[in-house]
């Protein structure tokens, strides 16, 4: 049975169920008062509903009153009702090839994680490394990390934590007093988080990225591109976390013997490498493969779902094996995010908000640049990663046709910094499932998550100033 953990403060809750009806009467009034309000100038009709409806949006995602997919439902209703753009164009955009493949890495995953691949690669890691407190530290944080690179981070934490805990109780750390127990789980959420940025597997959000990229310009990023771009950062703040939690959390623990005999009980319960285990790795290499070397000329979701086709053909997998892993509601909700970037674009919404930004930064690209990461970073400690990259992508794209400045890279000041949310436990489902061990508190997660997500930001800004203009990407003017 599944347990769902609401990590926001008690009197929140109550003063959100309490006053909910007041709360959508009150948004129902300014949503109207939005739409019937004289046009700025400049500013076509078909401009100010869709700014109207990305902001009913905005409101909608960072209050969390609804389910995000319902948010992103709802704006698909707007777009054509409003005439923002005719019901074609919205509902076609749904089937924009961000969304397929989404739901073809969905798919690989839960077939991955079924087959017991994951869970055994894991076990035999921290086996063979894990063999002294700060090594099974460091094990634990490398290991989140690697699989984040080819499974969703959140996907990860939740495969990880039921071990995580079973080798803190055998360890007998006492739940918000362990130094030991801390740094554990704030490995398993650092760890995810880091790895989870460093190619399009882990998480949803460079796809979407990648979607509005190309439906606003017919542009879009590479595979490998993107995972060689940024892949120096996450190596970086890998071993600058890992120093962090090191001096934040002093190891308080003599020796992890107990730790070991946890780890071959497990192993032994899986027994020997099975028929399915050997095809979906074999299967998800080649699709690893196929989307660096045929990711630009068949496009990555035509990797990602013959793959899937593959998976079924050979009967490797039934579908109900993987149908619990496929998150229908995030897909439905990226769904919704390309939609209102696009109607943002095509109707001259995005073109006319950032005329004021243009008229103040019109000569400074790299401060832009910089300020667009550091509001993302922000951001998205208080909404979900798709929404911050619906709510500010469009708008940064469009400012980088305004000052002539390549829209790729500041799809990338928008992309990469929407995953790192090290702050809070609802930034990030790996944040929330760490603090639901009671090892670590809402303190000891903003106390480092800060430093982290300071570090992160200089750290991002620096490797785009002088990493980037190396490999022949990413110069500003």
């Amino acid at each position: 049975m599944s347990v769902e953990i609401d990590t926001r403060p008690l009197w929140i809750i109550l003063a959100l169920k309490s006053l909910r009806p007041i709360f959508f009467l009150l948004l129902a009034i300014l949503f109207w008062y939005f739409i019937k309000m004289p046009s700025p100038e400049g500013l076509t009709a078909a401009g100010q509903n869709a700014i109207a409806v990305f902001l009913i949006c905005l409101i909608l995602w960072v209050s969390n009153m609804i389910p995000l997919a319902i948010t992103s439902i709802f704006a698909i209703i707007l777009v054509p009702l409003l005439g923002i753009l005719t019901k074609k164009e919205t509902y076609s955009l749904f089937g924009n090839e961000a969304v397929f493949f989404i739901l073809g890495a969905f798919i690989l995953a839960g077939a991955v994680m079924h087959s017991g691949l994951s869970n055994r690669i894991a076990l035999n890691v921290i086996k063979r490394y894990g063999y002294s407190p700060k090594r099974l530290l460091l094990c634990v944080f490398l290991l989140a990390a690697a699989l984040s690179f080819f499974m969703s981070e959140h996907a990860v934490a939740a495969m990880l934590f039921p071990m995580l805990l079973e080798l803190a109780k055998s360890l007998k750390l006492r739940p918000g007093k362990s130094n030991y127990g801390k740094f554990l789980f704030h490995a398993l959420s650092w760890g995810c988080i880091v790895g989870g940025v460093a190619t399009f597997l882990g998480g949803a959000r460079v796809p979407l990225a990648m979607g509005i990229l190309k439906e606003t310009t017919g542009e879009t990023i590479g595979f490998l591109d993107y995972t060689v771009a940024v892949l120096p950062l996450v190596f970086i703040l890998l071993a600058v976390g890992f120093m962090i939690l090191t001096v934040l959390y002093p190891i308080d623990v003599a020796g992890v013997d107990n730790a070991g005999e946890v780890i071959a009980k497990r192993l032994k319960e899986l027994g020997k490498v099975s028929f399915s285990e050997y095809a979906v790795g074999m299967v998800l290499l080649l699709t690893i493969v196929g989307w660096i070397s045929l990711g630009r000329t068949l496009g990555l979701a035509a990797v990602a779902l013959g793959s899937v086709v593959i998976l079924f053909v050979l009967r490797i997998v039934r579908w109900k094996d993987v149908e619990d892993y496929v998150n229908w509601g995030i897909i439905l909700m990226y769904g919704g995010a390309i939609t209102l970037g696009s109607a943002l674009d095509k109707s001259g919404a995005a073109a006319w908000l950032i005329k004021g930004v243009i008229g103040r930064w019109s000569g400074a690209p790299w401060t832009i640049f910089a300020l667009v990461s550091l509001l993302t970073i922000f951001l998205t400690e208080a909404m979900s990663h798709a929404a911050v990259i619906a709510v500010l992508l469009p708008v940064v794209i469009g400012m980088a046709g305004k000052m002539s400045v390549d829209p790729v890279v500041m799809t990338y000041s928008v992309a990469t910094p929407a995953g790192l949310a090290f702050m809070l436990p609802m930034s990030t489902p790996a944040n929330g499932i760490a603090v639901s061990s009671n090892y670590i508190t809402v303190r000891d997660m903003i106390k480092g998550g800060l430093i982290m997500a300071i570090i992160s930001w200089v750290l991002f800004n620096l490797m785009a100033a002088f990493y980037w203009p190396l490999i022949g990407f990413g110069r500003l003017r």
